[in-house]
């Protein structure tokens, strides 16, 4: 009978908080996401059908191709949270297409982001014979014209083993596609990309060949030079993808969350509290719908990362026991960069150039100043 009375407390208890949470939640509501078909899409669905089987919430998934289209829905409070990439560190930043005059530095929030086997780090062609990052000294790094994301992460690695711009000969492409036809016809040797990535496994296939050079996490000066120009990297251990990785064979090597479920501070406090336990409380539900939703475990959850957590989900996480002194200290540093982005925003603002490439220049240069005033890194000078 004391057993029977635990397991009927224990029910009424889950079917108490389901019904706070189904309460807290929009009966429809709109997520943006990546392009349809694209993992990121299919764990937002997969982790969007639990709302509506669980908890009466019909959740709408809105694609979109590029940052700025998937974080505008946001911004016009036509949708409450966006799957987003590192995207979500340049909206918070204000640079590249969110430094422009009807962006600026954004009041970026994280809620969850999936951790999975893979690594994005720098592929080089078998052939060149590279075993290290400094191997890479006068070789061809590919780059897209127009992502910002790709060479600025593909410089950012270089710096890993001491190289720079001026140490390679960089090869631009159009697109991303194009950069690795450029690879498999060797027009390029080394460029930035996930060790799952369909175009990663052509190239292995190809007679060229690829490998993915180690990033141990023991080499602190070499990851203290990546972070210097893209913080948002963390070192990983890839298991799986081209390159013959695997549980048996890993590398060390640069990564980082994703898809990465965000949305702005400003967004209600107990919707985003109930979006955030629903995604803790239904991942036995939804881990299998999709490859790589296994990665959105609270356990894989990083705390320290480059963008703030949403005052709602680290209630969510104190609750379930997760949230540390030392990751709300960091999260304050977060907060205070923020601010100062935030404040220069807006003092710049007052006497801003009319033409928009003057405008974002000095944008550049405000946002520059202040932080360096402040002691905080540019990252983007």
């Amino acid at each position: 009978m004391i057993r029977r009375a635990v397991l009927t407390g224990a029910v009424v208890a889950w079917f108490a908080y389901g019904t706070a949470f189904a309460q807290a939640l929009p009966k429809e509501m709109s997520w943006t996401a990546y392009d349809t078909g694209s993992s990121g899409f299919n764990i937002a669905v997969a982790i969007g059908q639990q709302f509506k089987q669980g908890y009466q919430s019909d959740v709408r998934i809105l694609p979109s191709g590029n940052d700025t289209g998937r974080l505008a829905p946001i911004k016009a409070n036509r949708a409450v949270v966006s799957q987003m990439g590192i995207g979500t560190y340049f909206a918070q930043e204000g640079v590249f297409e969110f430094g422009t005059r009807s962006w600026g530095p954004q009041a970026s929030r994280l809620i969850m982001a999936a951790t999975a086997r893979n690594g994005l780090g720098l592929a080089v062609a078998k052939d060149t014979g590279v075993k290290e990052v400094k191997d890479l000294k006068g070789k061809r790094l590919g780059v897209v014209v127009g992502s910002p994301p790709l060479t600025q992460g593909a410089l950012a690695l270089i710096a890993f083993g001491g190289l720079g711009e001026k140490n390679m000969i960089v090869v631009q492409f159009s697109s991303n596609n194009a950069m690795w036809k450029g690879v498999i016809n060797s027009e390029a040797d080394a460029v930035l990309t996930s060790t799952i990535s369909g175009q990663s496994k052509e190239a292995d296939s190809s007679p060229r060949g690829i490998v993915f050079p180690p990033m141990p996490a023991f080499d602190k000066e070499g990851w203290a030079r990546v972070h210097k120009k893209a913080p948002y990297f963390v070192p990983v251990k890839a298991t799986c993808g081209a390159g013959g990785l695997s549980p048996e064979n890993p590398v060390e090597m640069a990564g980082y969350a994703y898809p990465i479920f965000m949305t702005f501070a400003d967004r209600p406090a107990d919707t985003i509290y109930a979006i955030t336990n629903v995604m803790i409380d239904a991942y036995d539900k939804y881990k299998d719908g999709a490859p790589g939703a296994e990665g959105m475990a609270l356990k894989l959850q990083n705390l320290t990362w480059v963008v703030p957590y949403h005052d709602s989900t680290i209630r969510a996480f104190k609750e379930k026991g997760v949230w540390t002194d030392a990751a709300q200290k960091h999260n304050d540093a977060l907060l205070k960069r923020q601010q100062i982005l935030a404040d220069a925003w807006k003092a710049y603002g007052i006497n801003a150039p009319a033409d928009d490439k003057a405008f974002a220049d000095g944008w550049r240069k405000a946002r520059a100043d202040a932080l360096a005033k402040a002691g905080l890194d540019v990252i983007f000078d």
